[in-house]
């Protein structure tokens, strides 16, 4: 990488992942934008910086003093910018079009945006070309690009779009994408306890008529040998890692050969309309018809399952002086029978915002309804909420871990080895010496800076639910790092000693300043 200097502005500035990564190669930081307290506290304080520095709100800056280099990591609005084309005098108050504005103001010599991968989903094709486009009428040339931080130096699986762009079409022709690093940061890597060495085990697994190792479906990046490097908390998937209510309490086998026919059962059309269905006692019956009431309440009781009001019977003489809300949710029903399931698939209650259960609650109170079936299903029913406060368990032999987010999750990780020949002793060894034993934790702020690629002593608040909203909302530092080498790389900022050396740059940032003086900016220089 070539050794040079440049300037950059630090928009949507968050704790300083860009200005981390800008700094390391040699980027001057004239100013940054943020207005969070806790990120700006964050953002001086491992800088150096004064506040002063802090631009503030974007939607109320007017201009940016000259430099060679524009970043913002644009928050995730929803992408409703895609409307009518007013100019970039007239359309602000859109987090990106007030970025674009000053990017066309200012006109640095390149820039990079970050953003969720969801602007990149097909639902979202419109917003995306409408930003592209708005780029390209700012007299820049841009791609986008979805990146994994994984491929670039953190053992973490948090998949970005990154759009990077250039004034000069010969530079922007010359930008290379790096390629994926090849000493992958592991979890093992960064864990505080850690100290042990994973060691590639013999392990005999599953083969397929051609001997070849039969392995089960996980999270991208986090196999290892066919064995799942961690265990899922979940009572509506199945798999040799997936932990199961009915596998942490006591429960006979007959108990979990039901809770195995619900499983398999619930996801078929003909037992509903929606993706997982209750089962009623003649369905489980039409499975097995030695199965009993007796058997499902005792699961009831266990709080494995849970009973529900699943259809109900109208009153036609009770049809007087109703609410409009309750007119409307009767209208849906079939004869004179009222299906749950099938008031949660309809659009008109969902656009009219509805609530199906006070509503219910209401017709039975003035006798309109009567219960008519109930069936089971499983108590827990939330997929990212796991069981009993836990969702997911990473091992110490992992890839990575799941992307951190501005909200804790119920993921946890353990320092623990798991030693085993085969699936079901893997799973059995985990329950035992890991999860009965309560031998995992949640990641430490030092983990969390790693796994983000900040150094394990960078400055954060105490207090973990302030800390992890401000690393969860930050930028991957490596992946920034390696795209700012390559856009250096392009020669993008090679005339910059040159400028400085005849003095052009001097000239261009005093005809600037006396710009900005004349129309009221507001940025000092």
């Amino acid at each position: 990488m070539k050794d040079v200097k440049f300037t950059f502005i630090d928009l949507f500035a968050g704790i300083g992942g860009f200005r981390k990564a800008m700094a390391d190669n040699g980027g001057e930081c004239l100013y940054f934008s943020e207005i969070n307290s806790d990120a700006i506290n964050t953002y001086c304080v491992n800088s150096n910086e004064p506040k002063e520095k802090n631009l503030g709100d974007i939607t109320k800056i007017k201009s940016l003093p000259p430099h060679n280099l524009l970043t913002a990591g644009v928050p995730c609005q929803s992408w409703s910018i895609a409307g009518k084309n007013l100019g970039f005098d007239d359309d602000r108050g859109q987090l990106w079009n007030d970025t674009i504005f000053l990017l066309n103001q200012s006109r640095p010599d390149a820039f990079i945006f970050e953003n969720v991968k969801g602007l990149v989903d097909p639902r979202n094709k419109k917003a995306l070309t409408y930003i592209l486009e708005r780029i390209n009428e700012a007299g820049y040339f841009a791609k986008y690009y979805v990146l994994n931080s994984f491929d670039y130096g953190v053992p973490q699986n948090r998949i970005r779009i990154y759009i990077i762009g250039f004034k000069d079409p010969k530079i922007a022709e010359a930008f290379r994408l790096p390629k994926p690093i090849e000493d992958k940061v592991k979890l093992a890597d960064i864990l505080n306890d850690f100290t042990e060495k994973i060691e590639e085990e013999d392990i005999q697994l599953p083969r397929d008529l051609f001997g070849n190792i039969i392995t089960q479906k996980s999270m991208s990046l986090s196999t290892s040998n066919g064995l799942n490097d961690y265990f899922l908390f979940n009572d509506l998937r199945n798999g040799h890692s997936t932990v199961h209510s009915w596998d942490i309490k006591e429960t006979t086998q007959r108990q979990k050969e039901i809770c195995y026919l619900l499983l398999k059962n619930r996801r078929k059309s003909a037992y509903g309309c929606l993706d997982g269905n209750p089962l009623s006692l003649k369905h489980f019956q039409g499975l097995d018809k030695s199965i009993s009431k007796n058997e499902l309440e005792e699961l009831v009781d266990e709080e494995i399952l849970k009973k529900v009001d699943y259809a109900f019977k109208i009153n036609p003489d009770k049809l007087e002086n109703l609410e409009e809300e309750e007119q409307i949710l009767l209208e849906k029903c079939k004869g004179d029978i009222l299906i749950i399931d099938e008031l949660k698939t309809s659009r008109e209650l969902k656009l009219q915002k509805i609530s199906i259960a006070k509503t219910i609650e209401a017709l039975l109170g003035k006798g309109v309804l009567e219960l008519f079936e109930s069936r089971y299903d499983f108590k827990n029913t939330k997929i990212s909420t796991g069981l009993y406060g836990v969702n997911r368990i990473f091992l110490p032999s992992s890839n990575i871990f799941p992307t951190l987010v501005a909200s804790d999750t119920n993921d946890f990780v353990t320092t623990q080895i798991i030693k085993a020949k085969n699936e079901t002793e893997h799973k059995k060894e985990f329950i035992d010496k890991i999860y009965k034993k309560e031998n995992y934790r949640r990641i430490t702020k030092e983990e969390a800076c790693l796994i983000q690629g900040f150094p394990k002593d960078y400055i954060l608040p105490d207090s973990r639910a302030r800390w992890m909203k401000l690393i969860g909302n930050s930028v991957s530092v490596p992946v920034i790092d390696i795209l700012v080498k390559a856009i250096i790389d392009t020669g993008v900022f090679d005339k910059i000693e040159t400028e400085k050396q005849t003095g052009v740059r001097t000239k261009k940032k005093a005809s600037t300043q006396q710009h900005l003086h004349a129309s009221g900016g507001s940025v000092p220089l």
